[in-house]
């Protein structure tokens, strides 16, 4: 892809990339790969062999409202990126929930415990037509470990194409709980 423009502008949430790209089609583009599964299987969960997890905050932007007033938004497509940064151990993905601005529960994204392999990743998507988020949508993700772990790198990024331009920026996880049971 020819970028004719690229800036880099910080904002206190993340990175925020501006490009303008080629006019290249949805269907042009090529379609994310199916096998990521393999890195994920649902598991039965033995909280007595938990000794670690945590309990994080993580915004999501439906939509940002830009211009000079809030009649004007960009919707926005988001992608809940979680990392298992540990070498040699899996983590179990307990909950994964979606809330919207006011705090309501709009869906949670996982039926049962699912183990992430050591170094593997998964992501969950809300596409830019979903705006039932809004500006201040956000998930709330659990995760626990059988053994002492690194902890994941949990984080948000939020893109739009509309247009010429091109918007995108990440947010970061912000923890709620954490806690180590010393055994």
């Amino acid at each position: 892809m020819k970028l004719k423009q690229h800036f880099w502008v910080g904002w206190a949430i993340g990175a925020i990339v501006i490009t303008s790209c080629s006019d290249q089609t949805t269907s042009q583009r090529q379609q994310p790969d199916t096998k990521r599964e393999t890195s994920l299987r649902s598991v039965t969960l033995d909280r007595a062999k938990v000794v670690m997890g945590q309990t994080l905050y993580v915004p999501i932007y439906s939509h940002i409202y830009h211009y000079n007033n809030q009649d004007r938004v960009m919707n926005l497509s988001a992608t809940l990126s979680i990392r298992n940064t540990d070498l040699t151990n899996s983590i179990i993905i307990t909950s994964v929930r979606y809330y919207d601005t006011d705090g309501q529960l709009i869906g949670q994204q996982i039926k049962s415990p699912l183990e992430l392999k050591p170094l593997a990743s998964t992501e969950f998507f809300i596409a830019a037509d979903d705006t039932r988020g809004g500006s201040g949508a956000n998930f709330i993700v659990e995760w626990v470990a059988e053994k002492i772990v690194y902890e994941p790198v949990i984080e948000a990024i939020m893109i739009s194409t509309s247009s010429s331009q091109g918007i995108s920026f990440i947010s970061p996880a912000k923890v709620l709980k954490q806690y180590k049971i010393q055994k």
